[in-house]
């Protein structure tokens, strides 16, 4: 392909984006919409739902298996903050993956840019995730007034205004593996299954329930520092809960570089098979 006819496909993707943006933000407000539809608290949930998580595994891994760790400042808020990134990666890919099969009768009916489902999938979670942010500053305040669990260590500082580069990051990485996955499931439903078992193992690969200088193994550490996900859960806590340490700017460039590789290889994947999609609903 000449640098020509590339230049002019980009150009021809950005202004199908443009064309087609408003009906991306209506896909995706009627996600958030659905989501809570028949739920009497509502969208409510986005603050409960983590919460009650947050409580049930506090509860098991503090006083059941009497966890202590001295990296960890304030257990329940360390394991809020975790559960948060890592609960919108895992809704936000299985969303996008089954995004074709649940609006299959539209796209057959329909012509617009197939990207947008899984787009709106994943969009509509972030959204739920930025709606449990509020309820994770309510859960910090109540552990640093309370001083429950340690939590009168918690501090704020500047840093707080790095959050939105790990809340970026992973909204990229999570689009580039939605793409994936919303292609793969098409050709292959047992994929479908697959990933919601790999999801299970990714709990306790990325360490959301326990710190990594847990994990003795230097071989099984290396592992974990491998993937990205990891590195963002990590970045987010140090902007929130580590103020006083040196923030780690090699986390930042080894998430930056896997979160738009992933995100260039979703998309070329997905601008590959995009048009014989419709012959496989």
């Amino acid at each position: 392909m000449s640098v020509k006819s590339a230049e002019a496909e980009l150009n021809h993707g950005v202004d199908m984006f443009r064309k087609y943006k408003n009906l991306l933000m209506e896909l995706t407000r009627k996600n958030v919409k659905l989501k809570y539809r028949s739920s009497w608290l509502g969208i409510f949930w986005s603050f409960l739902q983590p919460l009650l998580n947050m409580v049930v595994l506090s509860v098991v891994f503090t006083h059941i298996f009497t966890h202590k760790n001295d990296d960890v400042i304030c257990f329940p808020v360390y394991l809020f903050a975790g559960r948060l990134m890592l609960d919108f990666f895992n809704t936000a890919t299985r969303q996008a993956m089954t995004s074709f099969r649940v609006n299959q009768a539209i796209i057959k009916k329909v012509y617009v840019p197939k990207y947008m489902y899984p787009l709106s999938s994943i969009f509509s979670c972030f959204v739920t995730l930025a709606i449990s942010l509020l309820g994770y500053i309510l859960v910090w305040i109540f552990f640093k007034l309370t001083g429950i669990s340690n939590g009168a260590a918690l501090t704020l500082s500047w840093r707080l205004i790095l959050v939105p580069i790990p809340l970026f990051l992973i909204l990229l990485f999570s689009t580039g593996v939605g793409l994936i996955l919303s292609v793969l499931c098409v050709y292959f439903r047992d994929i479908e299954y697959i990933w919601g078992v790999f999801q299970t193992l990714l709990l306790y690969m990325v360490p959301v329930l326990y710190h990594i200088h847990v994990i003795k193994s230097a071989a099984l550490r290396m592992v974990v520092r491998i993937n990205p996900l990891y590195h963002m859960i990590e970045m987010f806590r140090q902007c929130v809960l580590y103020p006083d340490t040196p923030f780690n700017w090699h986390m930042l460039l080894y998430g930056t570089i896997t979160s738009v590789l992933m995100l260039v290889i979703g998309m070329a994947i997905f601008n590959w098979k995009s048009d014989d999609i419709i012959f496989h609903l």
